[in-house]
């Protein structure tokens, strides 16, 4: 059950600067802007619905894994890709949020109520340093040097209900983006290689929990004598 908990379990927060600068700073008008709440539920109404829609969510899971060959080789480019994709379709049927998803929902619930720009990517700030993201490229101090340019501009701290001051902030986040080679069309491509690094360091722990697993075994006066066996070779659907 330790492979399929890894499987299953959140993936390791591996953002490069490039993403973390693609949600702060190529963020969409709607992550200032405050969001309804969904009608709230009570009692065992909350809990019944939680417990059926996690029940569902890892059966289905389950039920892609069981289907899909996974080989827990992360040198392997070929068997990284596969894996990113197999964990691709888990997500998509068992409706799962993908890493970046997960960000994006965290900053919009961490952020609903904060009425001003400042204090918003202070909590970008927060949010990145909890989830132990990186930001080699300083992307933080230049998103502060924008947001200090345009309330010089307007002579006033900058609410995130002014369009108007808005806009020239997402303006200076833009010359951001093009000062690091950053377009909008190719987001995409920054999330697909950010999954398929997910993919290669999940396969990374698979890897270590089996060689660990089996060194355990290995030590039962039963098993003292057999070979450990290429975890190349594991068939993760047998576990499951």
């Amino acid at each position: 059950m330790a492979l399929t908990s890894r499987l299953l379990s959140r993936s390791r927060q591996l953002y490069s600067s490039h993403i973390i600068l693609q949600h702060e700073s190529v963020v969409p008008v709607r992550f200032f802007a405050k969001e309804a709440a969904p009608p709230a539920l009570k009692g065992d109404e909350m809990l019944k619905n939680i417990f059926f829609e996690v029940k569902n969510k890892f059966e289905t899971a389950i039920g892609v894994l069981k289907k899909e060959k996974i080989t827990i080789d992360p040198d392997d480019p070929a068997a990284v890709d596969r894996y990113a994709k197999v964990m691709k379709t888990v997500r998509e049927k068992a409706d799962l949020f993908s890493e970046s998803q997960r960000i994006q929902y965290t900053i919009q619930t961490r952020t609903k109520d904060i009425p001003d720009a400042q204090t918003y990517l202070l909590t970008l700030s927060e949010i990145r340093i909890k989830r132990g993201l990186p930001d080699e490229l300083g992307v933080e101090a230049m998103m502060m040097e924008a947001l200090d340019k345009v309330e010089k501009e307007l002579k006033k701290p900058l609410l995130r209900s002014d369009k108007k001051g808005m806009s020239l902030l997402l303006a200076e986040f833009d010359k951001i983006n093009k000062k690091l080679g950053i377009r909008r069309e190719d987001l995409p491509k920054y999330e697909e290689e950010l999954e398929v690094k997910i993919a290669k360091t999940q396969l990374e722990e698979l890897k270590k929990d089996a060689l660990e697993a089996m060194e355990t075994q290995k030590k039962r006066e039963e098993f003292k004598d057999e070979e450990m066996v290429d975890v190349r070779q594991l068939d993760i659907r047998n576990f499951l």
